[in-house]
């Protein structure tokens, strides 16, 4: 057996036993996250069943599930959730690409930032809601308001995220850099990149969130599809059981997205040795 091949022998068990540790961490995890719902969920049911509470506003677990099993049964189901997915998809990377950039060029200039970052803040703090008949007029009641809204809702997070990541790098580390001879372009991708992603990615997830939650305004906005649309149909018409089918489909979807926009940025952020609280 040659050297590598001794080598990778050893190595292997010890990336085995790695590879099983993160796997019990995952499964622990997941079930943790599903304690909580799924106690309070047979809780209600059995308090329904029970006839401690009636179910009529707040439908138990069954009459929810059946709702969703209709709803799917009939492609109803999907027809909102690709809808939506749609929006919040489009408006979060255009809210995201404007972000960066702008974020970008007042972290980088004192100038630009004392130019712009006052407004921004200020516009920061005007309600989502407060945006609607500007949009409508300006848009229209069809897609591009809409998505303009949601764009809003992602940008002040990661424009927020981008500026503070910037301003945050240690200065010395730069100087190291420089020391070095670092070319701009080597600078910002050996040291200030490595040193903004974390915070970034944390925006990326904050302002996905965001996008979410906008999602709903703008759907009230006349939508004739959508799981907002499926809100507003179910209070109209006293359904509280769609209510909350729409209302569990918005938190799967959220959750889902967030995982997978966290999964895709881990491999950018293995280099980290950040603390693990052991329980």
């Amino acid at each position: 057996m040659t050297t590598f091949d001794q080598v990778s022998a050893a190595g292997e068990p010890a990336f085995q036993r790695q590879a099983e540790r993160i796997n019990r961490g995952m499964s622990r995890r997941f079930i943790l996250g599903l304690l909580v719902p799924v106690v309070l969920a047979i809780a209600w049911e059995a308090a329904v069943s029970l006839g401690i509470a009636s179910g009529r506003l707040m439908p138990p677990p069954t009459r929810l599930f059946g709702t969703l099993w209709d709803l799917a049964a009939t492609g109803e189901l999907f027809r909102h959730i690709g809808a939506t997915t749609a929006r919040v998809a489009v408006g979060f990377a255009l809210g995201v690409v404007a972000a960066t950039l702008v974020g970008a060029l007042a972290g980088a200039s004192r100038l630009s930032r004392e130019l712009l970052d006052p407004t921004l803040q200020g516009l920061r703090a005007v309600p989502s809601i407060a945006w609607v008949p500007l949009f409508i007029l300006w848009f229209g009641i069809f897609e591009q308001s809409k998505i303009m809204l949601i764009a809003v809702g992602c940008f002040f997070p990661v424009y927020l995220g981008v500026l503070g990541a910037i301003l945050s790098v240690d200065r010395k580390i730069v100087e190291v850099g420089r020391s070095f001879r670092l070319s701009p372009v080597a600078l910002v991708r050996r040291i200030l990149l490595p040193a903004i992603l974390p915070t970034y990615v944390v925006s990326l997830r904050t302002g996905l969130g965001l996008g979410w939650m906008f999602v709903v305004a703008a759907e009230f906005m006349g939508a004739s599809e959508g799981l907002g649309y499926l809100l507003v149909d179910g209070q109209q018409l006293g359904k509280p059981a769609q209510i909350l089918a729409a209302i569990l489909t918005f938190a799967l979807l959220g959750k889902l997205t967030d995982g997978l926009l966290a999964a895709a940025a881990a491999p950018f952020l293995k280099w980290q040795d950040a603390f693990a609280p052991r329980n």
